[in-house]
């Protein structure tokens, strides 16, 4: 019986192939579109696949890790400042201001400035500006300083969470340190406002890691304590419901801050977030609107010496010490990873090269100190873990190396401001296995530049207990100027009767 239906079937599935739908027609036959489509489709995929293959990575064609020769590096300076003017919203009183010297704001050295740079033309042209436009920066970091002014929604020592809502009493340190520096820093600085109607932007002053480790809120209360803390402010105050949010801020490095905003979604879709995760792959993060967070493991004091002018010794070697007498080592590693495992991409690198004498990967804890590894190699990765951010990037730049970024869709700190392409080298994930032929590439030349702008470049990672010109929290402070809006909504007077 069995048989006798099977065979009935495939005479059918036979008669269906064959049978023309109009004979009098010359149709293509049912068997003909079971074999071009899905033919059809799956060549589509692979052209698909390898387009994307092609424009993320260098296994087909290499390019330059800088592209120095690009039409936006060809546009002149007048042409740059006329662009970049058009493209920024004019403020009431914005207008033009005298010019800082290049000394003012890259260097403290006075060997060392943008302008005295050699011309280099190489393969792989290091691009050695590291501002996108200094001009046009210098002059709105000083109107920034002048006009601008942030309302902080109060909270007294008395507030049940005021361990969440004021400023730690501490000097922050760990991981997640950049969150709590912002806070302090934005509270004793001469931003703040008192009077709401004056407030270019407004600070929603909750911590996430903090509210993280407080048992009554905890990871799985963080989106309800939010959510009702956007209600009652769009209740108490008339701030929040007049834009929907759209001049209010946070600041979180924690990665738990990515779902944070789930019951609170106009924060997610209309506040500005500073965050650490800043992936432009994730949904909840808007790269024109939100900016990322530097995250940066606190140190004490200052960063090694490395001039080469003091000293008289190449920026392959180093000083630990601000003193030349202090022994100098040579950077004797190509490149240098330590950290879990806690990724296909870590996985990958430890795949690869785990067993290379110039790249070395360290899985987990180190065995030797982590500054010498840091001090001793060229390069240093910044590899993606459980989120695009590190503080390896910090880590990196503090001691002198030159940081590889390799975390696809990482909307990186500063990148309004700062040119990556003058202090480091971002690797797509595709390239781990020519890791060592793009860093070979480079050469002495050539980093020598990347270096000395890593030097120059490491005053704008780093966070003080009292703010510091240029400095971390002055840049992240610059990421929220140019994201406010550009025309003033009706203000009116702040009324006493209006508390949270």
């Amino acid at each position: 019986m069995s048989h006798t239906m099977a065979a009935s079937s495939f005479h059918l599935l036979h008669a269906l192939l064959t049978r023309r739908r109009d004979p009098s027609h010359h149709s293509p036959t049912l068997k003909s579109w079971f074999f071009f489509l899905p033919t059809t489709l799956a060549l589509t995929t692979s052209l698909l696949i390898l387009l994307y293959i092609s424009s993320t990575s260098n296994l087909f064609f290499v390019y330059p890790h800088n592209l120095a020769n690009t039409a936006a590096a060809s546009i002149n300076r007048e042409e740059r400042a006329r662009v970049s003017s058009r493209s920024s919203p004019k403020l009431p009183g914005f207008r033009k201001i005298p010019r800082f010297t290049d000394r003012d704001i890259v260097s403290e050295d006075p060997g060392i400035s943008i302008s005295n740079m050699d011309s280099h033309h190489g393969i792989h042209s290091v691009d050695k500006e590291l501002f996108h436009d200094r001009d046009v920066f210098l002059e709105n970091y000083k109107e920034m300083n002048r006009s601008l002014k942030v309302f902080v929604y109060p909270h007294s020592r008395d507030d049940p969470f005021a361990n969440v809502l004021l400023p730690v009493d501490f000097e922050p340190g760990g991981n997640y340190a950049s969150e709590s520096y912002f806070k302090k820093n934005l509270y004793s600085s001469h931003f703040i406002t008192e009077d709401p109607s004056t407030a270019d932007l407004f600070f929603l002053p909750f911590s996430i890691a903090r509210l993280r480790h407080d048992p009554r809120v905890g990871i799985d209360g963080i989106q309800d304590f939010i959510g009702n803390y956007i209600f009652n402010i769009s209740r108490d105050y008339p701030y929040w419901n007049r834009s929907g949010g759209a001049d209010h801020f946070y600041v979180a490095c924690h990665s738990i801050g990515r779902t944070a905003m789930e019951k609170a979604v106009q924060v997610k879709n209309n506040a500005i977030q500073i965050v650490c995760t800043s992936s432009y792959y994730l949904s909840f993060y808007t790269a024109h609107k939100d900016a990322s967070l530097p995250q940066i493991w606190p140190r004490q004091g200052n960063p090694p010496n490395l001039d080469r002018e003091r000293c008289g010794k190449p920026f392959q070697y180093y000083s630990i010490h601000c003193s030349c007498l202090s022994i100098t080592y040579f950077r004797s590693k190509l490149a240098f990873f330590a950290g879990s495992i806690n990724s296909p991409v870590r996985q990958k690198l430890l795949q690869t090269w785990q067993n290379d004498s110039d790249i070395t990967v360290h899985l987990g804890y180190l065995s030797t100190s982590y500054a010498e590894e840091l001090l001793s190699s060229k390069f240093c990765l910044h590899v993606k873990g459980f989120e695009v951010n590190t503080a390896r990037i910090g880590d990196a730049l503090y001691y002198g190396c030159v940081p590889v970024i390799i975390a696809n869709h990482y909307d990186l700190p500063f990148q309004d401001i700062l040119n990556w392409k003058s202090f480091s080298i971002v690797v797509a994930t595709l390239d781990i296995p020519l890791l060592k032929k793009i860093l070979r590439s480079v050469s002495d030349s050539e980093y020598t530049e990347l270096q000395k702008n890593v030097v120059k470049v490491r005053k704008h990672f780093q966070w003080h207990l009292l703010p510091v010109d240029y400095d971390a929290f002055y840049l992240v402070i610059y990421e929220l100027w140019i994201r406010r809006s550009s025309s003033r909504i009706n203000r009116f007077k702040y009324s006493p009767y209006l508390r949270w």
